[in-house]
């Protein structure tokens, strides 16, 4: 009868110290999968980010320069409809831009020049940053699903050390392992996209300087071209 409490006792601490190390356990395999599932994630989202920039830029300077020489000419004569039908045919951003001008022309020169820019900003930059959002979410997440499971292996550890009789050096190892590791993984995820950012960043700043100097440039011409127009229709 005296042994049964201390029987009981030990059955329960036992059965406590498993459940406790099947938590740790279930919290590090988790932490892994939620780590892979980042990188996944966070991979995918700087290649589509990346396709999209290229999708809407053009490469170099002169090879904007040669778009725009195609379409100058037939502008500064007035004839919209012509230049028109060659930025119809390119999805780029200033195509696309120069485009919307010319289908709104009957509203005027200024109003023109704010609708391109707004439309600019809100369908091209504000598509671009809302994609961009997604990787830097996974950068912050990343090193926090790093540190939970350098939490939940150091907490095994302790439990391992203050629980057991004769500490198992192979258990705490591999505590300790899944406390290094998903640390390590965590900033292997993030240092990469990191790179990926700062490189997406500097080209979608070289899109909007190209794409600033292109619309100036085409405001020029637009200008005369609606002046021509306009003195046609007066003569007509």
């Amino acid at each position: 009868m005296s042994h049964t409490p201390v029987s009981f006792d030990r059955g329960y601490k036992l059965l406590g110290k498993e459940a406790g190390d099947m938590v740790y356990d279930l919290l590090g395999k988790a932490d892994y999968v939620f780590l892979a599932l980042a990188a996944l994630w966070g991979t995918v989202c700087v290649i589509l980010v990346w396709n999209r920039v290229n999708s809407k830029r053009f490469k170099t300077e002169d090879d904007q320069d040669k778009f725009l020489d195609s379409i100058e000419p037939e502008i500064l004569r007035g004839n919209f409809d012509a230049a028109l039908q060659i930025c119809e045919a390119d999805s780029r951003a200033l195509p696309a831009m120069i485009a919307l001008a010319l289908n709104n022309r009957e509203l005027g020169y200024s109003k023109t020049r704010q609708l391109i820019m707004d439309r600019f900003q809100r369908d091209v930059i504000a598509d671009l940053d809302q994609r961009i959002a997604w990787v830097s979410t996974v950068i912050k997440i990343a090193p926090m699903l790093g540190l939970l499971g350098t939490v939940a292996g150091m907490m095994g550890a302790f439990a391992t050390l203050a629980e057991a009789t004769t500490v198992e050096p192979s258990k705490l190892a591999l505590d300790i392992r899944i406390a290094l590791e998903t640390t390590l993984i965590g900033l292997t995820i993030t240092v990469p996209l990191l790179i990926g950012m700062a490189s997406i960043s500097n080209r979608i700043k070289h899109m909007e300087e190209l794409v600033a100097a292109g619309l100036t440039r085409f405001l020029e011409a637009y200008k005369i071209g609606l002046a021509r127009t306009s003195q046609k229709s007066m003569r007509a």
